[in-house]
């Protein structure tokens, strides 16, 4: 039997998913206007970024961006054409390949950074008071723990993501 959701739960998720529809959207529209990236390459690239000599394996940077491999590989090949990534083979599994963030990829992040923040800002912070911030990472962490129950992406949401790295 299905439990619907009440007046205010319903209500509740209209406006969730309207955020859901247009956050990303505005996100999307800034950084390809700053910097001609989507939000998920930058993504790509900050997660590189946070690791140690700024290289990964696909695998690894799949699964902190949630990408299936043929995504990913598509984005790395757009990254690539722009010398922002560069892929080459692992040295611990030359079956395996690595992504490695190159200076101009650093540079690209660290540039567009504070116009992405700006945005985050503009767009979620601005409007909200501090007790709504705490509110709103408590209610998150629990859906997130809901949806992730393994952690599988504990170290993306850890609370240092792609603008903490590209402060550093």
């Amino acid at each position: 039997m299905t439990t619907w959701l009440d007046d205010q739960e319903h209500a509740a998720w209209l406006k969730l998913a309207g955020v859901l529809e247009l956050l990303p959207g505005a996100l999307d529209s800034q950084l390809r206007q700053d910097a001609g990236l989507t939000h998920f390459e930058y993504l790509v690239l900050a997660m590189l970024s946070e690791t140690p000599g700024r290289t990964l394996r696909m695998t690894a940077l799949a699964a902190r961006t949630n990408a299936t491999l043929p995504r990913l590989s598509h984005v790395a090949r757009r990254l690539e054409e722009r010398h922002l990534v560069e892929r080459l083979p692992c040295p611990e599994d030359a079956r395996a390949t690595n992504a490695r963030l190159t200076e101009h990829g650093w540079q690209t992040l660290v540039a567009t950074a504070p116009g992405h923040v700006g945005a985050v800002r503009r767009y979620v912070f601005d409007a909200l008071s501090p007790e709504q911030v705490s509110q709103l990472g408590e209610i998150a962490g629990t859906v997130l723990a809901r949806l992730d129950p393994d952690g599988r992406f504990a170290h993306t949401f850890s609370g240092r993501g792609p603008d903490a790295a590209a402060r550093t």
